[in-house]
């Protein structure tokens, strides 16, 4: 990697809305996925890339929670060096708006934000190619995955300003949640983000958007118009833990990596194979 990111951002006040009746009583953030909640999953592998803080964005019900978690577990290895850093959002207006909560701990410094909805899969990190394309920190990056129809109208889709096979990958933009019609292609935007500080600037002025909400799309968006936006496709999905059959996936998935024959034997015995 060309240059260490020290700093990342992490969104944890979502209230898990496909995770009910579950996240009535359990924080979405904190859902266990095998041996350990999700979150500390993001925590782990913002380590693995080089981060030494972690802020992490709560809100006043349950923030608490996280933080005790982290408090008591933070001599975990893989974050024991790891500043947790706890910042609450009072009000749920959007994801743009719990990135911008963050402003005051990150300062001028790049970041990057990771949605612990999304797990990378075993041995797949995808941090450090962002830092690669980012041109020493001085542009955001965004990890991208091409998206069939049925995901169009659920993720963010970004606009290429060249040709989608380009290396580094220029974007000129971003649309959130399209739509097939109205999409400008087919590389989605999946959770893990590099930032230059300058998007916290651009999120003072966003608007309420697509539901209401101020959207971190938008903020993407203005760095494309800007020409200040590239993109880094991802070769593998990440694992979405944001509902129930995701977090099963997740946990077979995960649970072989680290259990192995073990568990893999204990499957094929209840799938009969």
């Amino acid at each position: 990697m060309s240059q260490r990111i020290e700093v990342a951002v992490i969104p944890a006040a979502g209230r898990g809305t496909r995770m009910r009746p579950a996240t009535r009583v359990v924080p979405k953030a904190l859902l266990t996925v095998v041996d350990r909640p999700a979150i500390q999953y993001a925590v782990e592998e913002a380590a693995r890339a080089g981060a030494t803080e972690a802020v992490l964005v709560v809100d006043l019900d349950v923030g608490h929670l996280i933080q005790q978690h982290f408090l008591v577990e933070n001599r975990l290895p893989g974050i024991e060096h790891v500043r947790i850093r706890p910042v609450v959002q009072e009000e749920a207006l959007g994801l743009g708006h719990a990135v911008y909560e963050a402003r005051e701990v990150v300062r001028d410094r790049p970041f990057f934000c990771l949605l612990a909805d999304n797990i990378v899969r075993p041995g797949k990190d995808v941090l450090p190619a962002l830092v690669d394309s980012s041109d020493e920190g001085k542009t955001s990056v965004m990890c991208l995955r091409r998206l069939s129809d049925e995901y169009l109208s659920k993720y963010g889709v970004v606009i290429p300003a060249g040709g989608e096979h380009d290396e580094p990958l220029e974007l000129a933009g971003a649309v959130e949640k399209p739509g097939v019609e109205r999409a400008p292609s087919r590389l989605g935007l999946i959770g893990r983000y590099l930032f230059t500080p300058e998007v916290f600037d651009i999120l003072d002025g966003v608007k309420p958007g697509h539901g209401g909400e101020i959207q971190l799309t938008d903020a993407i968006d203005e760095l494309g118009k800007r020409g200040r936006l590239r993109g880094s496709i991802a070769d593998s999905d990440l694992l979405d833990v944001g509902n129930p059959l995701g977090l099963l996936e997740a946990s077979v998935e995960l649970g072989l990596a680290k259990f192995g024959y073990a568990f893999e034997s204990q499957l094929r015995d209840r799938l009969g194979s």
